[in-house]
């Protein structure tokens, strides 16, 4: 009866080491706290759930091509080059292609066009 107690105990301390679980988080979005994540959370939570970002994953082809597809589809802002390299930076590294994805991402033109899009006001 004592060894499954020191079994769990050893299988707590091997998962506790795990380098994947050791990525800090922020706690109210959710982003792994690397360079760029607070410039990813200043745009991007603006408009949508950072769990639309986190759930995702992909090359930084990927990411820019979904900022495109913001931009031309869903009214984002242009961003400047220095904010638009930091996003995709982060973007790239912390939500990177994953290896064992069931199909690769879809690419921005392959989305559908939102039917709830308003046009945007001009005043």
């Amino acid at each position: 009866m004592m060894a499954h107690p020191v079994a769990l105990s050893l299988l707590l301390l091997g998962l506790s080491s795990t380098p994947a679980l050791a990525a800090e988080l922020d706690p109210q979005t959710g982003f792994i706290i690397a360079p760029g994540w607070e410039t990813v959370r200043n745009n991007c939570t603006a408009c949508h759930s950072s769990k639309l970002v986190t759930q995702n994953s992909g090359s930084r082809e990927h990411w820019l091509s979904l900022i495109r597809w913001m931009q031309d589809k869903q009214g984002l802002w242009p961003f400047d080059a220095n904010t638009e390299e930091t996003i995709l930076t982060y973007l790239s590294s912390a939500y990177g292609p994953k290896e064992d994805a069931r199909r690769p991402p879809l690419r921005a033109e392959q989305l559908p066009d939102n039917p709830y899009r308003q046009p945007a006001e001009t005043q």
